[in-house]
């Protein structure tokens, strides 16, 4: 029997103020996915993120997260899907006037009714659990890009949720750095089982991580492939998909 997907979006139109990005995109992400969206720059990777959290609203059709409507969801069951997501940001958003510590503990203050030497002990296992142990009191700006961006990591992963979401995780990082998060990601997604949904353009990182994708067309203005990037890069469906996953490199039909 085929499982009820943690995803799932149906003629979904994206944009802002009735403007139009994207539209008709339908796609279902099962549980414990790896799953890419993947565009060139301003195909609207971005803003369907911020429309799959809730963040602005989509411009039509209907998206479900864990069995839920969500355009028809109250505002209680808002409030229990963002439980149950955690967002790592571009800039890791961390808070720079609070310590690494207090950072990680926010959403646990928010959102639990946890005393505080459990807080403690939870951050203390989440900052260790992307390898910041020992790192609790620092500050954001005392510590490298790629540091903050697992420190940011770790506050999304506070509440032990079943969906995170990454919003171009690599930018700004060294490559050492980046391949370092991805192997994180693969690590968190294997031992956690947690469902990772990924913005981004970084083919090193889509090749790598990637067990399914959406390709974001601005030709088309919608989906026009999805699958395995390594699939899609041996055997391209168009030129557009072509060219993105190699850098653009000339486009045959029957390339491989």
């Amino acid at each position: 029997m085929k499982k009820e997907p943690i995803l799932r979006a149906e003629n979904l139109s994206i944009g802002y103020e009735g403007k139009i990005i994207m539209k008709d995109l339908s796609f279902e992400i099962p549980k414990g996915d790896i799953f890419i969206i993947m565009g060139g720059s301003g195909c609207g990777k971005s803003t369907l993120l911020r429309t799959l959290t809730g963040l602005i609203p989509a411009q039509a059709g209907q998206f479900w997260v864990r069995g839920v409507d969500f355009m028809q969801a109250s505002k209680q069951e808002k409030l229990e899907i963002s439980k149950h997501s955690g967002i790592l940001y571009q800039s890791g958003a961390l808070f720079s006037s609070m310590t690494l510590a207090e950072n990680v503990a926010l959403p646990l203050q928010q959102y639990t009714s946890y005393l505080p030497d459990k807080i403690r002990q939870i951050v203390a296992f989440k900052l260790a659990l992307v390898g910041l142990s020992g790192y609790e009191d620092y500050y954001p700006s005392e510590i490298s890009g790629g540091m903050r961006k697992r420190a940011g990591l770790a506050r999304a992963l506070a509440l032990d949720p079943e969906i995170v979401y990454f919003d171009e995780p690599s930018a700004g990082l060294d490559p050492i750095s980046s391949k370092n998060l991805d192997d994180l990601i693969l690590e968190i997604n294997k031992t956690l089982g947690t469902t990772i949904i990924v913005v981004t353009h970084e083919l090193p990182s889509i090749f790598a991580i990637g067990k399914n994708s959406i390709f974001l067309d601005k030709t088309v203005h919608t989906i026009s492939a999805g699958g395995n990037p390594n699939e899609l890069l041996k055997n391209p469906p168009n030129k557009q998909v072509y060219e993105f996953l190699t850098r653009g490199e000339k486009y045959e039909k029957g390339t491989k």
